[in-house]
Order: C-alpha cells, then structure tokens, then sequence
C-alpha cells in the first residue's frame, strides 16, 4: 500500500469541514481589511459655514483698586472725676415725743381646745365593753345576794336544828335516872333512828361517857322518850339523829 492511500484512509470527514470553515474565516478577514484601507483613502467633505454677525470684542478687565489703610485714631485721654466736697448741715434738735395714751389691754378668749375626734368603731367597743362591765357587776351582785341567802339559809336552819334538837335532848334529859356514883360531865353520843311521827326505831351507843351505868341511863330515857318532839319547820325533820348527852347541861 503507497503513502497516498494510507493517508487517504487516515483522514476523517470531520477535519474536512474544519478546514473549509477555517479558509472562509481567512477570506472574510481579508475582505474587511482591504474595505477598511479604501475607506480611510477617501478625502473628507468639506463645510461651509457663512457668518451674518460679527462677534463680540473680548472683554478685557480692569484692574482692581489697592485697599486703602486708614491711619488709627488718636488715644481718647479720660478726665479725672471731680469729688464734691461734702456739705456740712447742722442737724436740728430732735422733737419732743408726745405723750402716749394709754390703751388698756382687751382680754383675749382662750381658744376652746379642740376635741378629739371619735371613730364610731371605737365609739361601739367602749359602749360594748362599757354593758359588759354592768352586765358583770349585776351577776356579781346577784352571786353575792345568793351566797348571802344560801348563808343566811343555812345559818337559820342550822338555829332550826339546834332547838329542834334541844327540844329532844330536853324530853330526854327528863327520862335519864342518874346513877349515884357519877363523878364530873362525862359526855355520851347515841345514834337514833325515828320515824316521821317521832316514834323511836332504834338508840345506837356511838361514843361512851366512860361510864357504864350513864350510858344504859341515857339509852333507856330515849326509848322512854318516844314519840320525839317534832320540829317547828317540816323541813327540817331527820330521820337520823345524833344527840350528845352531859349529866350537867
């Protein structure tokens, strides 16, 4: 094979069409170059411009004046101030003072002190705490007129059973036989038991005399003694009774 065909062979259809695009570039360079040269060659058109006024003259200034200098004032010279004499004037005698009356002073009314102001709060509590304090001094009173009653109750019932019990004691004392060899006031106690008419259920020994003969004395004159004196106040009866015994009372 010859080295035409084999480079023939080697060349592709792409580098074809690159070539031909590559010379018409070249071309179309050329042209614009050789049309620019004869358009720069062609001579340029010439103007004619016609004038009807004929310009202004320049404008020439002038010269501008040098400033003048002023020469300075003379120095101003200030008078001295003239001192006046001081003008010596005799002073004249002082008037005599006129008598003054005399103006007799006015009392003046001592302002009424100002009261204090009262909360009506305040005003409530001391009127509340004020019925308090009655209140209480009425049940003291009345605590203290029922001890006296209670007391006076029982200090009369009690003068009730003394002489209810003396009204006994003295029936009885009239039953007792004394036995001769008695010697001194030797006391004698005795629980009785009676009914509400005074009849005698039982004489019980509860302290002895020390003597054996005055307490069978006594013993005996209170069964001899039934029925028993009754009380001046019902109330006052008892269905137990202890009752003390002297020979000399």
């Amino acid at each position: 094979m010859s080295a035409a065909a084999m480079y023939e062979e080697r060349i592709e259809p792409g580098q074809l069409a690159s070539f031909l695009l590559a010379a018409a570039v070249h071309l179309l360079l050329v042209g614009v170059l050789v049309f620019g040269v004869h358009w720069q060659n062609q001579p340029p058109e010439s103007i004619a411009v016609e004038l009807w006024q004929t310009p202004p003259a320049p404008v020439v200034e002038a010269p501008k004046p040098e400033p003048k200098v002023e020469p300075a004032p003379p120095p101003v010279v200030k008078p001295e101030p003239v001192i006046a004499k001081p003008e010596i004037v005799e002073k004249a005698p002082p008037p005599k003072p006129k008598p003054v009356p005399k103006v007799e002073a006015k009392p003046v009314a001592k302002p009424e002190p100002l009261k204090p102001r009262v909360d009506e709060t305040q005003k409530r509590m001391r009127e509340e705490l004020a019925r308090e304090q009655v209140s209480l001094a009425i049940d003291r009173e009345r605590e203290q007129i029922r001890e006296q009653l209670a007391r006076e109750a029982a200090a009369a019932r009690n003068r009730g059973l003394a002489e209810y019990e003396a009204k006994i004691r003295n029936k009885v004392r009239g039953n007792i036989v004394l036995p001769p060899d008695l010697q001194g006031n030797p006391e004698a106690q005795f629980q009785v038991v009676q009914l509400p008419t005074g009849e005698v259920l039982s004489s019980k020994l509860v302290k002895s005399s020390g003597h054996r003969g005055y307490d069978d004395a006594v013993e005996r004159a209170i069964l001899k003694s039934s029925p028993l004196p009754k009380p001046d106040r019902p109330e006052l009866f008892s269905r137990e009774l202890k009752l003390k015994f002297r020979p000399k009372e």
